[in-house]
Order: C-alpha cells, then structure tokens, then sequence
C-alpha cells in the first residue's frame, strides 16, 4: 500500500474570502487512478493553498470500505459498486451515495518490449489468464512458458478483467499475483516471458500490446474501438460540498481533465489548447 501525504506548502496570510477552498480532502481507493489522483491534487492545491489533499491507494475495494466507515470523503475506482458494496452505503447512509466519471482508461496488455510477439486476439488473451494457452510459441513466439501476472481480488481491475475479458471464468491457478500495477510492471520488465494488465497512464518499462490488431491509444479509447476500455470514477458517500465539491468540479473541468491527459489516461471530451 502506497500513502502519500500531500500537504500544500504555501500559506497565504489574510485570505479569509468564502470563496477561497480551505481544508482537508481525503481520498483512497484505486492503485490505477493513484497517480493520477495525486497529480490532480498537487495541481489542486497549487492552485488553492488553503487545501491539503490527503492520496492512499489499496484497491477499489479497500476504498470503499474506507468510504462506507466514514474514514475518507472520497473513493477512487476503477469498477462499479458491487450489490454488497451498494447496499452496505444505503445501510449507512440510507443512500447509495454518488458517483462521478472523471476519466476513461484503456485497460492495457502489458508485455516486454523484447517479446516478439505483439499482437494479441482477444480470444487468445482469455486463454492466456484461464491457461488454455501456455507458451509463447503457439501465439507466434518463442518456445517459452508465459508467465501470467493478475492483480489481488482487493483490486477494480481484477474483476474488471475476470468479467469483461475471461467471461467470468477463474484466473490461471498458477499466475504471479502482483500488488499494485508498479509491481506488475517491475515483474514484466524484468522478465520477457512475462504478461499482465493494467491502466493505460503507466507507459514505462513495458509494450502496450495490440489487441485484436488496435493499438491501445486516447484515440481508440474515446471512440471504443479499442475493445477494452472503462471509465474511472470518484465515490463520495453523500452529495459532496465545500472544499470536496469544489475539488470534485475542478476535476472536471478543462483544466482538471489537462491533468487527466497529462497522466496518459482519457480526458471525457476533447480538449482544445
């Protein structure tokens, strides 16, 4: 689990105007949407001095339990609420408490760039992670075994990719597990055999592969021909206000999805510069 304590280093004397944000935003949730949650609040808080925002990773799911005890004002997530996540938040809140797409993501395929195979069927990426295809050979490359790398069930994109990739059907039993997308991807790099999955916005040290001919692009992602797409999301608990509202619509706004684009995921719509 990463914590990262953002805390605005500028303090500006006087500056009593309602209409200036001041206190504390805490986030947790998603390890996909980490990076970019935390350069939406360094962002945030460069521009609003008043405001610490407070970033933690853990998965979709440990945020949602932080959100539902009352520990963060909002989750981050990379999947819809599960029936017995939605109905543990109307328990407490007598609501199912809102919901906000900041983003869209291409849940990429990770591969070493030194794999010569670079393209793969949507078919065949079922069969990878269920072990009906086990060596590099049969998709085209090199007689090696293929070293599947999945996510903990604690994260979105695990049973974003169990349900819209392997039908619902179990993962490799004897695929690596990897805690975060950073050690997904320090797994691949180290090994050319490997493979795994992850957002889009993490460019470094991997090949985002083909998929059924499509590069993984904002492009390809926008208009879905990309076959693997999703959006991500803010959960609050209830209708947010003050300093969390505010910084809710400045993450939607032009300049928050900027942001969004600086840190390689997909802005909601076109932005003009």
């Amino acid at each position: 689990m990463k914590k990262i304590l953002l805390l605005s280093l500028i303090i500006i004397a006087g500056c009593s105007s309602s209409s200036v944000p001041i206190g504390m935003v805490k986030i947790k949730g998603s390890d996909t949407m980490l990076i970019l949650t935390e350069m939406l609040a360094e962002e945030y808080m460069s521009r609003n001095p008043g405001v610490s925002i407070y970033v933690e990773g853990g998965g979709t799911s440990a945020g949602v339990k932080s959100l539902i005890s009352g520990e963060v004002d909002i989750c981050t997530a990379s999947r819809s609420l599960n029936p017995d996540e939605a109905k543990s938040l109307a328990d407490y809140y007598g609501s199912l408490g809102m919901y906000f797409l900041i983003a869209k993501d291409a849940l990429s395929i990770y591969i070493n760039p030194d794999n010569e195979v670079k393209n793969i069927s949507s078919e065949d990426l079922k069969k990878i992670f269920t072990c009906q295809i086990t060596n590099w050979k049969e998709l085209g490359g090199n007689d090696a075994q293929i070293i599947p790398i999945i996510r903990t069930p604690n994260s979105g994109t695990y049973f974003y990719f169990k349900e819209h990739i392997l039908s619902n059907e179990d993962y490799c039993p004897t695929a690596l597990v990897a805690n975060t997308t950073e050690d997904v991807i320090k797994i691949i790099d180290k090994n050319k055999n490997a493979i795994g999955f992850g957002g889009i916005g993490y460019q470094d040290d991997v090949f985002h592969a083909y998929i059924d001919d499509i590069r993984p692009s904002e492009n390809n992602a926008r208009n879905d021909t990309y076959p693997i797409t999703r959006y991500l999301h803010f959960f609050t608990s209830k209708t947010p206000s003050g300093v969390v509202k505010n910084f809710i619509d400045w993450v939607l706004s032009p300049e928050g999805q900027k942001v969004v684009q600086k840190a390689g995921f997909i802005p909601l719509w076109e932005l003009s510069f």
